[in-house]
């Protein structure tokens, strides 16, 4: 509710279109029954949607604010159907989560928010902690020591963790004409 009320009328509505944009597309995606396809007789194929139980969300936050980030990994989730969403993002230099991300959070109906960023917060999702639940699955992007520990954890039989894939740096090329 405070995150709600420091961010001015204006940004509340962007991010609510931005969420309701996101969400009609990938609830357009649910697949309510099974996919069964008899390849040749006797011979049946399906294909099956299930959640994942518990899913760890990383937003990074070092050196911006990224609701965007929150919204592409929180609408999913949600849709999907996972019983348990836990965020983690680096606190601002207030020492809290952005209000902007932790009004995503409750639109996603998170359970947990940990203030922690990098591979604290990856370590922190894939073997929990005493106030950080362990997650089955590790979503988001970020910076090289992030990538790093997601790629550690997902080989770590301890953890016993899988992750959505190795992001890199992302490239940009922006051509300017008159």
């Amino acid at each position: 509710e405070s995150a709600a009320a420091a961010l001015s009328a204006e940004i509340r509505a962007a991010i609510d279109h931005a969420w309701k944009n996101v969400h009609t597309f990938h609830a357009a995606q649910l697949e309510p029954k099974p996919l069964i396809v008899e390849t040749e007789p006797g011979i049946v194929c399906s294909r099956h949607s299930r959640p994942i139980n518990k899913v760890g969300l990383y937003v990074p936050g070092g050196s911006a604010v990224l609701p965007s980030t929150a919204i592409m990994l929180g609408v999913p989730a949600k849709v999907a159907g996972c019983d348990e969403i836990v965020v983690a993002s680096p606190p601002t230099s207030t020492g809290s989560v952005s209000p902007e991300i932790l009004y995503v959070a409750k639109k996603m109906g998170a359970k947990c928010i940990v203030v922690a960023g990098g591979a604290q917060a990856i370590a922190a999702l894939a073997y929990g902690t005493e106030s950080v639940p362990k997650v089955d699955k590790i979503f988001g992007p970020g910076n090289q020591f992030v990538t790093a520990a997601k790629l550690l954890v997902q080989n770590d039989a301890l953890a016993c963790v899988s992750i959505d894939m190795p992001a890199g740096p992302s490239e940009v090329m922006v051509i300017v004409d008159e």
